[in-house]
């Protein structure tokens, strides 16, 4: 399946939401809106586009209704999100979805890449996890990519499941938390053996916790400097 989706935030509007295949969104604010799926995916072979774009000086809040589930399919088990950000400058995307559960199984690969006007706003939070209860093998890949103007912010991958350390794979983390803010300040690093936030060169900065469950980091979240 096929999945495109384009939301498009502007000054004084409601967002526009264009969808078709198996993923949609709902207006639950003057300036927000939920993610809902209206058929099973990612299954193995699908394929997910994803377009959100704030334009100067509008503000936009994403959410979703409920976690996403990746499975195999019957042909392959691989599937794939490109989900593409855009921000205006003077304006501020909250991006904070629900989970991202692959099954055991499924491998999953998202691309984000994000393209930031000077003087724009983020927050996006991504998480993940490998597996529901009981559930083995599954295997997720993220990368992200993020510029401001044309510079570089950010170019990071990531990795969880069996085949990504091979080496020790029964203490392979097998959930992740990511954070990306900018602006804002982070003065130095906070790091640790599972989570860790770093200032990014260009500013703001990039949390990532990883672990074998999703719950409380125990960090407060940072939110989009206005």
């Amino acid at each position: 399946m096929r999945t495109q989706l384009r939301l498009v935030a502007r000054p004084g509007t409601l967002p526009e939401i264009h969808a078709s295949g198996g993923l949609s969104a709902r207006r639950t604010g003057p300036r927000a809106v939920h993610l809902i799926g209206t058929a099973a995916t990612p299954l193995g072979g699908d394929e997910l586009d994803i377009v959100i774009v704030v334009a100067p000086g509008a503000e936009l809040v994403v959410r979703s209704v409920a976690a996403t589930l990746a499975l195999p399919g019957a042909a392959t088990p691989q599937s794939c999100g490109r989900w593409q950000l855009e921000v205006g400058s003077g304006g501020v995307l909250d991006f904070d979805p629900e989970p991202m559960i692959v099954a055991g199984g499924a491998r999953h690969h998202t691309v984000t890449t994000i393209r930031l006007d000077s003087g724009a706003r983020l927050r996006m939070r991504e998480r993940v996890q490998i597996g529901r209860a009981g559930e083995d093998g599954g295997i997720w890949r993220g990368d992200l990519i993020a510029d401001v103007d044309d510079t570089p912010l950010l170019r990071h991958r990531l990795a969880l499941g069996a085949d990504t350390a091979a080496d020790d794979a029964l203490s392979a983390p097998r959930a992740l938390e990511s954070e990306l803010v900018y602006p804002g300040e982070c003065a130095a690093a906070t790091t640790g053996l599972t989570q860790t936030r770093l200032p990014l060169a260009a500013g703001g900065s990039l949390f990532t916790r990883t672990g074998a469950l999703l719950g409380v980091s125990g960090v407060e979240h940072a939110e989009p400097r206005r």
